[in-house]
Order: structure tokens, then sequence, then C-alpha cells
């Protein structure tokens, strides 16, 4: 549990969504047996929904991992749509290219490793979506380096940015993660109040935010 939702709320939506088959459930699997955390289930399912209407041409995503969202943004997407990937720890990049290179997406992924806060100012292309799903304590200075990167017209959806709840109550949050709590509080307020754009936060999974840049 979350702590976002209440649990009945939380386990009937996620009972009435399709179960993934083939190579999506056995990284759930993976991910669940070796604790490695993933996107949830339903904010899997928004993302898909958000690329099918977006109908982006160039995704950058901020945490590979062992590279199940951004499979979830491949089979979301048309074919020609580029996705570019950043992980720092090498261990997920090479688990990430071998679950890719086992789907017909291998040519659609770009995987960088190395540090976001390093590659980020060196990208020279323009994204259309940009999915942040990183570490959290530093969600704004990765978002202040996307947004440089941001088409108008562009979307950043940012995962946990209620962590467990404990962005949204002081009686959640554990003594070690008050910095990390403390950051997202702050960034969360400066996505909301920044000139030339639009944000909302959904309370689903762990706690969705999208910005939306205007024109």
């Amino acid at each position: 549990m979350t702590h976002i939702n209440e649990e009945y709320i939380e386990e009937y939506i996620r009972s009435i969504l399709p179960e993934n088959v083939g190579y999506l459930r056995e990284l759930e699997l993976y991910a669940e047996e070796n604790h490695v955390p993933i996107i949830e289930k339903e904010t899997a399912q928004l993302l898909k929904v958000l690329l099918k209407i977006d109908r982006s041409k160039n995704i950058l995503e901020i945490g590979t991992a062992i590279g199940y969202s951004a499979l979830i943004m491949a089979l979301s997407t048309d074919n020609d749509c580029k996705i570019t990937t950043i992980e720092r720890r090498l261990d997920m990049v090479d688990l990430a290219k071998k679950n890719i290179n086992n789907t017909k997406y291998k040519e659609k992924i770009k995987i960088l490793y190395g540090e976001a806060e390093e590659i980020l100012p060196s990208l020279d292309e323009k994204f259309d979506f940009i999915f942040l799903d990183a570490a959290k304590g530093q969600y704004l200075e990765f978002f202040n380096s996307c947004i440089k990167l941001l088409n108008e017209k562009g979307v950043i959806m940012s995962d946990n940015v209620l962590f467990k709840g404990m962005v949204a109550s002081d009686k959640l949050v554990i003594r070690r993660k008050k910095t990390i709590v403390k950051r997202l509080r702050e960034y969360l307020k400066y996505i909301n109040h920044l000139e030339g754009y639009t944000s909302c936060v959904i309370p689903i999974g762990d706690g969705v935010a999208l910005t939306y840049r205007e024109e």
C-alpha cells in the first residue's frame, strides 16, 4: 500500500486493469522478487493513456531501472517515436539493455549511462514528453534542467511526488526521510507557481505530478 488512497480504492483500481503478459509480466515479477522499484500499475496505465493522447515523437526518461517504464512508453507510442532514458547505475543499465533487447522496441529506446545532472545539460535536442522517476531529493534540479529541453506544449510527468503520503502528512513522515519530504514539498510548490507552466498533482500510485509548458 502507498498510503495515497484508501487500500480498498487502490485494490479496486488495480483489479479492473488488464494484466500484463509476456516480457512486461516477467519484469513485474523480477521487480517484486528483487525489490526493484517500478511504477505502480495504475501509474503505468495513466502513462499509457497520456502518451496515446499526446502522440509524442521524442521522449526523455530520467531513471531507467530495469527498463520497465521505457517499455511501457515504447508500446504506447507510434513507431517513429524515440525514447532516450538515463540511468546512473551500471548494473541497471546492463539489465535494462538485456530486457529491452528481448523486445521489438530495441531500436526505439536509447539508454544513456551516467548521472542525470551531468547528462541533461549536454543534451542538444528537444523533447515532447519527459518522465521523471529518479532521486526524489533532486527533482527540482532535474526539473530546471528538463524545462530547457521541453518543447512548447510539452509535458513533464513526475512520479512518487507524494512519497507514500509523507509529503501530504507529517504524521506519516519517517525521520530518515525528512529531507526528501521537505524537498518534494518545495518541488511541488515550485512547479505549481511557475509562470508559463500549468501543473497538477494526481493522488494515484505514489503520487504523480503533471506539468504542461504553455506556448
